[in-house]
């Protein structure tokens, strides 16, 4: 590992941005820390609310984390009141929380890590906390003292594993002061503690200590085979996948029953490699290369005992044992270790191994999922690694379920905001690139979907997603290029949709294309092209939707965005007005197929939706201003006018209405026709 500090970058900084800089480097090392892990800090004289001179400690606050930490992320706490503690000899977890809030510089403030204290009772100037793959890889086996020994010599100070706390803080502290010539301190099954005069020579330190590391673990590797041949077969890129389109929502049903997940599938070498491995079966259910990892990952992952992979249906059978399995497995986990106050919440795992495939991991959103899916590749990594040195070892079972269930580590969680209305649900919008789609798409984003856009216009599908992530966050929204007249487009967008999230629980059927002309001028070809896509194009996207959800058994919605001309067909407009009136009856008999299953279907329609509208094309414009007799430059104001309310229609009016048939506030409507025209007293719904 090679440093990354760069002189003209930090030139000028203060001390707390000089810390910035170099958390910020380390947080982006994968190898170095996970999300929210790791801490860092410095020791500085600060001016209190009176002016005073006061020592204080500045540490990473609980939650925060080091790839784009900022200088409010790190609470001051005062010195004297973290050294008046050296005294004791123990001190209980909540109440060196509550004592550490009373000693902060700016009170109200950020949360101090949980290792504060760790920080606060070594003498140097700046502290580095990681839990670098490298150094666990030397610790997590039976023989780490020998291990550490022959890398390191006398340079680093080896403790045995104890979970963060007073304990540890004051270990590390006696260590440090019993060899004063130790360059570090290494925590087994935990990670390393460098230190400097400098935020520099803290942030080098922990490289060279790394690197050390490295560089016996390269040598141990050179020529081997670290997991040995596979013991089932890896199948090919395009048969994995096709496997884990069929897999995916079942799965994704049969671990989210209460609470939906989004679901990430890997197949990326390493992994498959691991998962088709002898070895996958015992070493996975050693247990965490880290303390940290638990929180999102659970003690141990879900590894599926199959012979082939080739077979959905034995594959499926497979999982759902395993599943079964790991649920009682992990409850008497839970009851065997269990203390006063701690709940069972979720039994299911969030790591889901399958040899020949690859693996899938689940989470809150797409974020969180892929949080999942990074920590159990570093996991990978330790365990081929550790086991270049001897047989991997990991916490055991009390240790890891006082870390999982541990309320000062769970709090890091509790800071992410309230779920929102579609928190966990994964929606498919057609059309998605311009006027009503895109609205609907950012609509449901807003509600905490994660929305795949969907158009013909893929350019404009990958920009009306990049406007939602950039809005609401990564791994959001994405676009994908789809003609709904395409029985294979189709198909590919939504094993898009699956492999990328898991599964599906809204859809809405947007796509159209308007023609108008007289019936005795009409073309075959336009005839057939308005039904190719606002009537075939429903069929098609309403099938893969229907297979998707029903494979789930989580239900879910269908929107069908018709037009008021189901209602009250316009002149001149029979190939637009008969082809939806189809897609309408479609909607209609989807609300009988699917009510069995919990799926929804319901219909809106809009009248006159012009902003930003691809629909209303300028020949689609003069000919409908032709059928109502009046000038193209005056047709939005007449069709305004028309309505009762005598309002235009925007294309947020109708998203707002998808939103309501798509959620849970319409729970107990199916086959519904919802209008959004202002009021067309002959579109009235009867």
């Amino acid at each position: 590992m090679l440093s990354r500090w760069d002189d003209a970058g930090p030139a000028g900084l203060s001390e707390l941005d000089l810390l910035v800089y170099a958390s910020r480097l380390i947080g982006s090392e994968p190898s170095l820390v996970v999300w929210g892990g790791g801490n860092t800090s410095i020791k500085s004289v600060e001016r209190d609310y009176r002016d005073r001179a006061v020592r204080v400690l500045r540490v990473k606050g609980s939650g925060s984390d080091l790839k784009s930490i900022q200088k409010k992320d790190f609470p001051g706490v005062r010195l004297d009141d973290i050294h008046a503690l050296l005294d004791r000899q123990d001190m209980a977890d909540q109440e060196m929380v509550s004592y550490l809030a009373h000693g902060l510089i700016e009170p109200g403030g950020a949360r101090p890590s949980i290792e504060t204290l760790l920080h606060g009772f070594l003498p140097h100037y700046a502290i580095v906390h990681t839990h670098a793959d490298a150094i666990v890889s030397l610790t997590n086996t039976d023989r780490p003292r020998a291990t550490l020994e022959s890398v390191y010599g006398r340079d680093v100070i080896r403790l045995t594993y104890r979970r963060p706390g007073f304990r540890i803080s004051r270990e590390v502290a006696d260590a440090v002061a019993a060899n004063p010539g130790a360059k570090a301190v290494v925590l087994e099954k935990h990670g390393t503690i460098n230190w400097g005069a400098t935020v520099r020579e803290a942030y080098e330190a922990t490289i060279e200590l790394i690197s050390r590391a490295e560089d016996a673990i390269a040598a141990r590797k050179r020529g081997r085979r670290v997991f040995g041949p596979p013991r089932v077969g890896p199948l090919a890129p395009a048969e994995r996948r096709a496997l884990a389109v069929a897999l995916a929502p079942r799965l994704r049903g049969r671990l989210g029953p209460s609470r939906r997940v989004i679901l990430t599938y890997d197949d990326s070498p390493a992994v498959v490699e691991f998962a088709s491995s002898p070895e996958a079966a015992t070493l996975s259910q050693v247990g965490p290369s880290t303390p940290d990892h638990t929180i999102y990952t659970k003690r141990l992952p879900c590894c599926v005992p199959v012979e082939r992979a080739d077979d959905p249906e034995a594959l499926w059978a497979a999982v759902d044992r395993s599943l079964e399995a790991f649920v009682k497995d992990y409850t008497a986990y839970f009851e065997a270790n269990r203390f006063e106050g701690a709940e069972l919440v979720d039994p299911l795992p969030r790591v889901v191994l399958v040899p020949g495939l690859g693996m899938f991991t689940a989470g809150r959103d797409r974020r969180t999922s892929g949080i999942v899916s990074d920590i159990y590749h570093h996991t990978i990594d330790v365990l081929g690694s550790a086991s270049l040195f001897g047989q991997y070892m990991s916490l055991g079972a009390k240790d890891a379920f006082d870390v999982e269930y541990w309320p000062l580590e769970l709090y890091k969680l509790t800071l992410a905001p309230p779920e929102k209305e579609l928190a966990r649900r994964i929606a498919l919008v057609t059309g998605g690139a311009s006027g009503i789609g895109k609205a609907v798409a950012h609509t449901l984003a807003a509600a905490g979907a994660h929305v795949v856009v969907t158009d013909v216009d893929e350019a404009g599908a990958t920009r009306a997603a990049d406007e939602i992530v950039t809005r609401v966050g990564g791994g959001r929204a994405m676009g994908i290029a789809m003609d709904v007249t395409s029985e294979s487009a189709v198909r590919a967008a939504f094993e898009a949709t699956v492999l990328a999230y898991g599964g599906l629980d809204i859809l809405v059927s947007n796509a159209g294309v308007a023609h108008s002309a007289p019936v005795v001028r009409m073309q075959l070809g336009d005839w057939l092209h308005s039904f190719a896509v606002n009537a075939t194009g429903h069929f098609l996207v309403a099938r893969e939707a229907m297979r998707t959800l029903v494979a789930q058994g989580l239900g879910g919605a269908l929107v069908f965005v018709a037009t008021k001309n189901v209602m009250s067909p316009g002149k001149d407009f029979a190939a637009y007005s008969a082809a939806k009136a189809a897609e309408a009856q479609l909607a209609k008999v989807l609300a009988l197929e699917g009510a069995p299953h919990g799926i929804r279907s319901n219909i809106v329609n809009p009248d006159a939706v012009f902003r930003d509208s691809k629909l209303w094309s300028p020949d689609v414009r003069r000919e409908r201003a032709a059928a109502q007799g009046i000038d193209p430059d005056d047709i939005e104001e007449f069709y305004r006018k028309r309505n009762l309310l005598a309002v235009r229609i925007l294309p947020e009016d109708v998203a707002e209405a998808v939103l309501f048939l798509a959620s849970d506030r319409s729970s107990k409507t199916t086959g519904c026709t919802l209008t959004v025209d202002g009021g067309v007293k002959d579109a009235f719904p009867r």
